[in-house]
Order: structure tokens, then sequence, then C-alpha cells
């Protein structure tokens, strides 16, 4: 099923090297046999690994690359880009990008501001006159680092909107917290990032990641979503219904316009856009630093994203790495910059968790970059362990009361907790909370505990703000 990744001799290195060089380090690792023989061991078990996370998710199709200091280690299909007609996954399949489209937005942005056509410090309200003037303090800072206060609204899935319709929407959403007080994740706030690229570029943000990213960066099947266009090598996107793969459900063509995460690559355009990545490529040095640096709040305290990255950190290793999701489509690109690793991993189900395959790959290469596991720590903080264990409880009956939380989405109590009382009550009774891990993510403490209901062990995670409401509440299987 699909292609067998590249092998040494077709695909030996990426990068700036010059050939005779490559040529000759190549040929020493050939006669030497060791090099070769490790990177074939290496490849038979991400193979099987990734064989297994697929049939184990029930994933009809995964596209999957591996990039180990600049040598190509894996880059291999797997399964079906479209089951109807049994079309095999291969490095060239079309995979939609969701949210992992966010970085290339920024790059757009960013050439905006390298042209001197726009300021990081400029208020949004500068080239959108219209909006509220609440919007006044939001920069374009702020939006590309999720730290605006824009919430996300309802859109009408089925409608279609124009540029302006889209603006005029964005402008009834109301300001979650004063912009730059702390991180939210916004897909409203790069869909009016890509307006203002529209309006300050004269063409729309596709355009210009076609002509000043994708063409000099040799992501030549990159380009926006388009149902009506023919489109070679697409894959079609699927959902689990009851169990049973269906097709992903139709929305309007202008919600797959918008820059918050519509674009298809493929598996190629991926490796060359890692390698942009590597030499630093189309913007200036200093732009780099700006979208690789962790946002500071205005507290002071810095939160773990950039420009359409999270910027993170494993076992003393830096990791910058962004998923995306729609339509049917998950994707996951991660770069362990100590180590030179990229990983790149491209779904077609709606379900499944793509970075699972992406860490479990991590540590086939490295066990040291294997994700931790939650273990018991000291627990220095008992009566906010006592406090949370009320919580719990009170959602379990459903009695979880909303002065308690600040800034959670408006969903959360009309979705979510119905879903959690819904679970905890199934499982049964729950057992003492067990601290596993404490850490602080901008101004906020998070808690991450491991609890057992019934025969199920819960991974039960909280965070508090400053003042001790509850910003955050989610419970999963350990």
């Amino acid at each position: 099923m699909g292609n067998p990744c590249p092998g040494p001799l077709e695909f030996p290195m990426r990068g700036s090297l010059q050939s005779f060089s490559l040529a000759m380090v190549f040929l020493v690792g050939l006669l030497a046999g060791r090099p070769s023989s490790a990177h074939e061991s290496l490849r038979e078990r991400i193979d099987a690994f990734v064989r297994a996370e697929q049939k184990r998710m029930n994933v009809p199709g995964v596209a999957v690359a591996v990039v180990s200091h600049g040598r190509v280690i894996v880059a291999k299909g797997y399964g079906f880009s479209n089951l109807e007609h049994q079309v095999p996954v291969t490095p060239d399949t079309l995979f939609q990008s969701g949210s992992l489209g966010k970085q290339f937005t920024a790059m757009a942005v960013m050439l905006q501001v390298e042209a001197g056509r726009i300021s990081l410090s400029d208020s949004i309200t500068k080239y959108f006159p219209d909006a509220p003037s609440t919007w006044a303090p939001i920069t374009i800072r702020h939006l590309l680092t999720h730290t605006s206060g824009l919430s996300d609204g309802l859109l009408d899935l089925r409608k279609d909107y124009t540029d302006e319709e889209f603006a005029q929407f964005l402008y009834t959403l109301p300001l979650d917290f004063p912009a730059g007080l702390r991180w939210n994740y916004s897909n409203a706030g790069y869909v009016l990032l890509g307006l203002l690229v529209n309006r300050v570029a004269g063409t729309s943000y596709v355009n210009v990641l076609g002509e000043q990213v994708f063409k000099p960066t040799r992501m030549k099947t990159a380009r926006g979503i388009s149902e009506a266009d023919i489109v070679p090598n697409r894959a079609a996107g699927y959902r689990l219904l009851d169990g049973v793969v269906k097709n992903q459900e139709w929305v309007s063509p202008s919600l797959n316009t918008t820059a918050d995460g519509s674009l298809y690559f493929s598996l190629k355009d991926m490796l060359a856009w890692d390698d942009a990545v590597d030499d630093r490529a189309i913007l200036t040095n200093g732009s780099w630093r700006d979208i690789l640096s962790p946002v500071k709040l205005s507290s002071g305290a810095s939160y773990p994203y950039g420009f359409g990255w999270f910027i993170e950190e494993r076992n003393g290793q830096l990791v910058h790495q962004h998923a995306g999701a729609w339509q049917g489509f998950k994707t996951a690109y991660y770069r362990f910059t100590g180590d030179a690793l990229s990983i790149i991993v491209l779904l077609n189900l709606a379900e499944p968790n793509p970075a699972a395959i992406a860490n479990g790959i991590a540590a086939i290469v490295n066990p040291a970059l294997a994700v931790p596991p939650l273990a018991p720590i000291p627990d220095l903080e008992p009566e906010v362990t006592a406090r949370l264990a009320t919580l719990l409880e009170q959602a379990r009956a459903g009695a979880l009361n909303p002065a308690e939380f600040a800034y959670v989405p408006g969903w959360f109590f009309t979705e979510a907790a119905p879903y959690y009382q819904s679970l905890l009550q199934s499982l049964g009774p729950s057992g003492p909370l067990v601290l596993a891990k404490r850490e602080m993510r901008g101004d906020d403490r998070v808690y991450t505990y491991l609890v057992q209901a019934g025969s199920t062990m819960l991974r039960y995670r909280v965070a508090l703000i400053p003042d001790g409401r509850v910003s955050a509440f989610a419970l999963s299987p350990n």
C-alpha cells in the first residue's frame, strides 16, 4: 500500500552542502555499511509502528516523513487516499492542512511587514476602520500570537461569505480579554489576518503564498483548497459515524478560502518546506526570530507560541510544532531542534491524533524524545488538590458554577460540561487525585492529576488564573 520510501541513492541529503562532498560522504557510508544498515533498521521500525497505528486508529490513509540531520529517512504513504476508488497514498498525495496552514499565513503577513506595507505594532483598526472601537488596542502581533482576545464564533458552514461579510461577522464577536493579557487560540484572528493580507497586498493571501513562498521553496503542488478545480492527487477526507467511515461533511466553498488553515499540500511539499525552515528562507533572520519566539504577555510572562508555531520544550530540548484538523483531515509537524529531527504526519480521518504517531516516531529515533509518562510527584499544595477534587464531583453532579470559571469558551457549559458529567457517571466513583504535573503556562497554573474512576484511569487537567478562577477543565483516559 503506497510507494516505498525513497532509498538513500534516490534522496541522499537535503541542504546546501556541495555535491562533491555529498557524494564522498555517502560513498564512505556505503563502503562502511553501517549508516545504510542503521537507517534501514530505523526505517523498518518506523514502518512497523506506523502500520500498527494506522490499523489501531482505523485511518484510511497516512503519509509520513522523517528527516534526520538533513537526510530523509522515511517519505512514504500507507493505505488509501480515496476509499471509493482504492487510490493508494503516496508522497504526492494532497492533504488538507487544517491549522498547520497558520504558519504559512504568518509567512504571508511577514512578507507584508518586510515590504513596508504593515507593522506588527499597528492597530488592526488601521486596516479595518469600521471595526469596533474596542479593537483599537489589538495589534497585528496580537493576532499572530493568539493574544488578541478575539473569540471564535459559529459561522454558517453552508453559506458563502465575501471578504466583507467575513469582516462584518468578525466585528460581532466579543472580546474575551484585553489584548495581550493572556493566550487563547483564535481561528477568527487568523481569518482576519488573511483578510488583512488580501487588502494590503492587492491579491489573495493564497496568491502571495504561491508566488513568494511555495514557488521559491519548491513546494510544487501546495495550493489553496478548491472544490471546483481539477486537483491531481487530491485525497478524500473521512470521519467516523457510529464506528463507520463516512465522507467528510460539505462546507461552502468560501469556508475553504480563509487563512486559518485552508491549504492543500503533499508530503513532498512539506519536505521542501522543512528544508526552507532549516535554511530560514524567504524572510530575514529578524523575521524568523519573531516567528519562532514565545509571545510575551502584558504581565511579562511568556507563553510557548510564536507566529503559527508552538514553541515548547521536551526533556531539555526545544520543539517547534503545530497540528491541524479540518474536513476529515488531521496533520502534525514536529521539529526537534536539538536532534535536527523533523516528523510530518498527514491523515485523512477526522478522529485520530496524528501527534501520537509523530511522538511515537520521535521515541523510536531517540528514546530521550519520548513524551514523559505521567507519574506521581510531591503535592505541595494539598488545599488546591482538595478544591479540585470538589470541582470534579461538581462536574459529576452537573453542578459546575460558572462564577468559578474565567475565559472558558462559550461551548464549555453547553457541550463539554454535560459530556464530562455523563463520562464520570458512567465510570463510577472517583478515587483520590494524584498530582502528576504542575506547570506555568503564561500566568496560569496548570495541574494534571491521575484519578481512578471505576476501572478507568483518567487524566484530569485544570488551569487556574492568578485570582484562582478556572480557565481550563479537561478529562480524558490516560
